[in-house]
């Protein structure tokens, strides 16, 4: 199920990785700390280096964001630069995954990640609209970035909240129909999430093409970004090999995000090729005309 950028694999959170009879563990070869942080099995050298692979994965994205919000925080060009649809898609993408996430009963690893992702959405909404009212007022409001941070504290509150809430009404439905819905219906967020995912990077890609500048945009956004994509999509062809099931039934469960990731990953493409456009220019001292 999602794992808010990277979906990791569906969560076979066992009742079987213990006796329920003698209590002794059935999973005796498997990678001890693999089996203390996320509860699976793995056993084999694929499936060893599919988890190490997918958390080099989420350690990019939850790197991604950060030198945007520095590079926002140095310039103050964040609303001249960034596209708020970009945004606004970011976010709404997120917080799908995290509803995705709990509907289907995931890791909590899994899902404080996709808070924090939310979290950091939250930071550059927040410095977005705080740049747009500081820039365009002609008096300086001080009480503007202390709405901001009441904001994104309020909001960090409220998604701490939010997952326990679910979680809570989501068990108190145990039968096996309600249980197959509420399934259903957090694969069907992975979907949603993946069109959130890949309708984020055209608003952006036009007002870069609009403006023809990327100034005031970190490039580690899109670089880690593409990176944590291509491992995701590595950390699911990675463990193929070592699957006892159907291949195809594994790629359809994933596909939501495999199409999400790898699409963002071609989209991200032609963003670095502006990049790489204006870097060309700028060491030439050629400045594009505006």
């Amino acid at each position: 199920m999602a794992h808010a950028r990277f979906p990791g694999r569906t969560a076979n959170v066992a009742a079987n990785l213990t006796s329920p009879v003698l209590g002794r563990p059935l999973c005796s070869n498997g990678t001890p700390w693999i089996l203390y942080l996320f509860e699976q099995c793995v056993d084999n050298v694929w499936e060893y280096w599919s988890v190490v692979i997918g958390l080099i994965s989420m350690f990019c994205f939850l790197l991604s964001t950060l030198p945007q919000i520095y590079e926002a925080y140095r310039n103050g060009k964040v609303e001249e630069a960034m596209s708020f649809g970009f945004l606004l898609f970011l976010f709404s993408g997120d917080l799908s995954s995290l509803i995705g996430c709990v509907l289907t009963s995931q890791l909590p690893i899994q899902i404080v990640t996709v808070v924090f992702y939310i979290f950091t959405d939250l930071l550059l909404i927040s410095q977005f609209l705080y740049y747009k009212i500081k820039n365009n007022s002609s008096k300086k409001r001080p009480m503007l970035k202390w709405l901001c941070f009441l904001w994104c504290g309020a909001s960090t509150v409220a998604l701490l909240i939010l997952p326990k809430f679910i979680t809570d009404n989501n068990t108190s439905a145990n039968t096996e129909s309600a249980s197959n819905s509420v399934e259903i219906s957090g694969y069907a967020c992975g979907y949603v999430a993946s069109i959130f995912y890949l309708s984020s990077r055209f608003p952006q890609l036009y007002k870069n093409f609009k403006r023809q500048s990327t100034e005031g945009t970190s490039y580690m956004l899109f670089a880690l970004a593409m990176m944590g994509n291509g491992t995701y999509g590595l950390s699911v062809i990675v463990v193929l090999p070592a699957l006892a099931g159907s291949k195809q039934a594994f790629i359809l469960k994933h596909l939501a995000w495999l199409i999400g990731s790898l699409g963002v990953l071609l989209l991200d493409f032609f963003v670095s090729f502006l990049f790489l456009r204006d870097h060309h220019f700028t060491k030439k001292g050629i400045r594009i005309k505006k």
